[in-house]
């Protein structure tokens, strides 16, 4: 029997994504720019400045989606160890994107918040980052968090020190620490838990980051370069997610009961 184009609905990525199902909060170790600068012919900067349409495409499609947090690994505590030009270039670069990004933050009601150690951040950086904040701290959709000068040795080492005075002042009992506790002492205290972690570039490590936070995380990893990194690559990722059983230390059975 012969079927008619009519009777075949081919969906698109995005149309594939169950909107009840998406995860609440979603990291990107966004990776692969400079060497899709070389694979250019380029310096590498010219791969950072090619990855920031990345950056405004992930970031538009998870607010279009209703994802409520999208956190993005944008340099870290090891990154200041790259030659001076580099660094000079990404800070200039940082402070530009900032500047020009903030009113579509506005009007896409995002919410902009950091994480790391921004106080050795260069006073120009910090100056462009704090105003965003404060510009956007009244939207209410999503909240896209940038992490600066970050790593999570760095975070988890700075709650053990903040834990340790508290102790040293006789504000707080050892035996009184949880696990709650240090969570409430990282840089995200107040943000949930990512429930999907991806990497671009093809490279398989975390790179430290979000080491407390990723325990229970779906990680997908693509062979994909961030500035190559589209919506549809962003959606293949979700539906991937989707398509995978969360058990959390659990069997299968107990989470779907009935299906042994």
């Amino acid at each position: 029997m012969l079927f008619s184009r009519d009777f075949h609905c081919i969906l698109t990525r995005k149309e594939q994504i169950n909107i009840n199902k998406l995860p609440a909060h979603v990291a990107i170790i966004m990776d692969g720019n400079g060497r899709w600068a070389k694979a250019h012919g380029e310096q590498r900067i010219f791969g950072h400045h090619n990855g920031v349409k990345a950056v405004r495409d992930v970031t538009e499609a998870s607010a279009e989606l209703g994802i409520n947090f999208l956190t993005l690994y944008a340099f870290s505590t090891e990154n200041w160890n790259r030659p001076v030009d580099e660094v000079n270039a990404l800070m200039e670069l940082l402070v530009h994107t900032i500047t020009q990004e903030t009113e579509t933050l506005m009007k896409n009601n995002v919410r902009l918040l950091t994480i790391g150690d921004t106080d050795s951040l260069p006073p120009r950086t910090k100056e462009e980052l704090q105003a965003a904040i404060k510009h956007t701290s009244q939207n209410s959709g999503l909240s896209l968090v940038l992490a600066l000068s970050y790593s999570s040795r760095w975070e988890i080492t700075d709650a053990v020190k903040r834990l340790a005075t508290k102790v040293k002042l006789g504000e707080l009992q050892p035996d009184s620490i949880t696990e709650q506790l240090i969570a409430d002492h990282l840089n995200t205290a107040k943000i949930p838990d990512p429930e999907l972690l991806i990497r671009t570039s093809g490279e398989q490590r975390i790179s430290n980051f979000l080491l407390w936070q990723i325990a229970y995380t779906e990680l997908y990893i693509t062979d994909v370069l961030w500035p190559d990194f589209t919506k549809d690559e962003f959606y293949k990722a979700l539906i991937t997610y989707q398509q995978r059983e969360r058990r959390f230390g659990l069997t299968s059975e107990q989470i779907n009961p009935g299906t042994a």
